[in-house]
């Protein structure tokens, strides 16, 4: 007998098994259960690379949004600037003096020159591969050995790739792939399900139409590639965009704002309509020139365009009417509001930051926002950015600096053993901030070279420049 008071659903599931009529587990879960509250929710049980279909449809509108709505276009600009500003610096750690130094001096003369497109150094190519990461969810970075005679300073570049490059092709049988590997969206995965290469296009495919066909592929060998994205899911193959769950309603949000802006421009197109009444005769024939009106010219371009504040005279016998749409309305501004509320914290960003908008925000306030907002960007810098961009890209760098003689094949491991150092976060409020460094510092709970790399700075230059301004000679006036 069903305890009174229970809930209808798991009553009448009690009662049917009494009667021995079906045998159904109880959802011992709310969100389990099959009640009249939950029995239309379906989600389907997909893995985490079935789950991905419709990726390109996705990425198709997170660029349209991007292009055209102005919370996309901010969101992705926010994301990035904070998580790159001007460049994430390697900084030699192992090895000799004189290593450090040649090491140094080869990087910072390569880095200028890395880009395969020839446009960007490697800090813009960071600032770019950071924004396809935000935005669409992934990039691919792919390795181009030079010749010796290319002129470069190690016979390497790096190219950045869209994720359209690598098309969701799954296949088990394919002309070129090696027997036992499979093919998952684009991933060629051995008989471990180790990555071991990627069909990529040769062209951009967004610059021509068509389907993908075995001659537009070329299988590129895993170890000239690299895949920077974010899995949610244990086993993801790749990327989705940050913005998939807003997509839907940014649109809509962007769609009800330029409805509202409309129609308060068109309810101050006309001030006055002036009506004559119809003469004798035929009211579409004009009296003047006998000829019949229209309204228009004769290339099709009206007579009177609509300006605002125009008095419009019409013509003998005609009549205008207008609706009377409600204006914004009181409650636009909160309604407005609390919507991009919604689409900045579904985009993983501060609304403040996101919008501009620090109305009735305290400063306390402002810093609790910040704060776990740096600690997010610190989470992807270092979880995501630096080990799968920027770490292979100065491994492969060594490797081929080697190949080019630069570095001894003992010096390889050496130069590859660099400290990261992202741009440093500007205080909030400086002489607090750097009050409670110093003490940290003098009270033995940091050090002074962490302070100092916090900032995004090398403590040896730091300490090179502290010493010449202390030993420069004092400019004496006469």
């Amino acid at each position: 007998m069903a305890r009174k008071g229970g809930k209808p659903g798991a009553r009448r599931q009690r009662e049917a098994a009494l009667a021995g009529k079906v045998q159904i587990p109880l959802a011992h879960y709310d969100a389990a259960g099959m009640g009249r509250r939950m029995t239309s929710w379906r989600p389907p049980s997909s893995g985490p690379n079935s789950s991905l279909q419709g990726l390109q449809t996705m990425r198709n509108r997170q660029r349209d949004a991007e292009r055209n709505e102005w919370q996309a276009a901010s969101g992705v600009r926010v994301w990035s600037t904070n998580l790159i500003g001007t460049g994430i610096q390697a900084r030699q750690t192992a090895g000799s003096e004189e290593l450090r130094a040649r090491a140094k001096t080869s990087w910072d003369e390569w880095t200028a020159q890395c880009d395969a497109d020839g446009v960007l150094n490697f800090n813009g190519q960071q600032l770019l591969g950071t924004r396809c990461l935000t935005g669409v969810g992934e990039v691919f970075i792919r390795f181009r050995p030079r010749r010796p005679e290319d002129g470069l300073a190690v016979p390497l570049q790096v190219q950045l790739l869209e994720s359209e490059m690598v098309p969701p092709l799954d296949a088990d049988v394919w002309p070129g792939l090696m027997p036992g590997n499979r093919i998952v969206q684009g991933v060629e995965l051995n008989r471990i399900n180790r990555r071991v290469a990627y069909w990529m296009y040769r062209n951009h495919p967004g610059e021509r139409a068509g389907m993908a066909r075995p001659n537009e592929l070329v299988r590129v060998p895993a170890a000239f590639v690299r895949h920077v994205y974010e899995p949610s899911r244990p086993g993801q193959l790749r990327g989705v965009s940050e913005f998939a769950p807003i997509i839907a309603k940014l649109r809509g949000v962007g769609n009800f704002d330029d409805a509202v802006l409309h129609r308060q421009e068109l309810s101050n197109l006309f001030t006055m309509f002036h009506i004559r009444p119809a003469p004798a005769g035929d009211p579409m024939m004009n009296p003047l020139t006998g000829m019949a009106v229209t309204g228009y010219a004769d290339n099709g371009a009206p007579l009177a365009t609509m300006e605002p504040g125009i008095t419009q005279e019409l013509y003998p016998g005609e009549d205008v009417k207008f609706s009377d749409p409600p204006d914004a309305g009181a409650n636009y501004a909160d309604f407005m509001r609390q919507q991009h509320l919604g689409v900045s914290s579904g985009s993983g960003l501060p609304y403040e930051l996101m919008s501009g908008d620090i109305k009735d925000v305290s400063d306390r306030t402002l810093r609790v926002v910040i704060n776990e907002f740096r600690r997010r960007c610190e989470q992807r810098q270092w979880l995501t950015i630096i080990p799968m961009m920027c770490q292979p890209i100065r491994d492969f760098w060594a490797e081929s600096a080697a190949l080019a003689g630069v570095f001894t094949a003992a010096e390889v491991p050496l130069v590859k053993k660099v400290t990261w150092q992202p741009q440093g976060w500007a205080y909030i409020h400086p002489t607090q901030d750097a009050t409670g460094k110093k003490i940290e510092v003098d009270a033995g709970f940091r050090s002074r070279e962490s302070v100092i790399t916090e900032r995004g700075d090398d403590p040896d230059e730091v300490d090179a420049q502290i010493a010449r301004d202390k030993f420069a000679p004092c400019n004496k006036t006469a």
